[in-house]
């Protein structure tokens, strides 16, 4: 009698095995794509504004593309498991995704300028490792006026001066400093020095430039210190230092590397002051500056909004771990 009960039991729990199962496996796909939909929601709520938690949420925003692209597990896993309510949200988030990162690939209109052209070139020197006649090469083969340096040390402006710059572009209104704090601004057109907004973690120069057939654009090499542990409020506040776009004053401009992407919201709380991203603008968005795994693109150009953006190139550099960015624009 017992072994026929047991056989029994067995009996009557063996369906409920594969419901179980399938229960499991369906839950996969939603806890899938609510990982995905929580992404989206913190990227588009702005969420690394604040300072709880910027350890983690900042990171996170760094690598939105990434995650944007990974949005294809969700809907595979969903679409695998026949979860069809799940695929139909994870087409929504998929979508989310899609509006947040694919206008970057394809740039938008620009507005109508006839100004004189105005070529730009930045780039982080890692320490002044990169700061050598490889940079004053690059700045003669892009023919650009203005260069802008972070991580500028005195060794490295005593390389440059040694390769050529200082005849290649006579001005310049530099801070060098040790490690990564120093940054500075070369050209070929006369620079006055202007007086800094208030203090910051790293060297943060600005100059008015005296471009031919125009007004003086206002220059600014930035370098807001990378948001890791305790510099995230560091980071924050110096991207509060960066001089805001006049619209309907001087134009002004900023070069360096940010550490920041368009995902992190101060940095596209600055954009929204009147800048436009020139790689955005370009269709260039997406292009890694920073080569570390994963590469992220840190380094920018904002030009005023009344600029439009021409050409945007990145090129590679020896002893950086970033690339230098080009931009042409055509001034207002």
């Amino acid at each position: 009698m017992t072994d026929l009960a047991t056989t029994e039991d067995e009996q009557d729990d063996s369906p409920k095995r594969p419901v179980t199962r399938r229960w499991g496996i369906q839950m996969i796909a939603w806890i899938l794509v609510a990982c995905w939909l929580l992404w989206a929601l913190a990227r588009l709520a702005g969420v690394d504004r604040a300072s709880a938690f910027s350890s983690i949420v900042i990171p996170a925003m760094a690598i939105v593309p990434y995650v944007a692209a990974g949005v294809v597990i969700p809907l595979a896993v969903a679409a695998l498991t026949r979860n069809w309510p799940a695929l139909a949200a994870a087409v929504v988030v998929a979508a989310m995704f899609a509006g947040i990162a694919l206008p970057r690939a394809f740039g938008n209109s620009r507005p109508h300028a006839t100004g004189p052209e105005l070529r730009i070139l930045t780039a982080n020197l890692r320490f002044g490792a990169a700061g050598d006649a490889s940079l004053v090469d690059l700045v003669r083969r892009t023919g650009a006026e203005v260069l802008s340096v972070q991580e500028f040390t005195p060794e490295a402006a005593d390389r440059l001066d040694a390769a050529g710059m200082e005849k290649l572009m006579p001005y310049r209104v530099i801070d060098p400093r040790g490690g990564p704090e120093g940054s500075g601004l070369y050209s070929r057109y006369p620079l006055t020095q202007l007086p800094d907004r208030g203090p910051t973690t790293f060297a943060m120069v600005s100059a008015d430039l005296a471009v031919p057939g125009t007004a003086p654009v206002r220059m600014t090499a930035a370098h807001p210190p990378a948001p890791l542990g305790r510099d995230a409020a560091k980071w924050r506040h110096d991207l509060r230092e960066i001089p805001p776009a006049t619209p309907h004053g001087q134009v002004g401009i900023v070069a360096g590397d940010l550490n920041a992407t368009l995902d992190h919201e101060p940095l596209r709380r600055l954009i929204g002051k009147g800048f436009t991203d020139a790689a955005d603008a370009t269709g260039q968005g997406l292009v890694p500056t920073f080569r570390p795994w994963p590469p992220i693109t840190i380094d920018h150009v904002l030009a005023d909004k009344r600029c439009a953006v021409e050409r945007v190139k990145v090129f590679y550099q020896s002893g950086s771990d970033h690339r230098a960015l080009f931009t042409e624009l055509r001034l207002p």
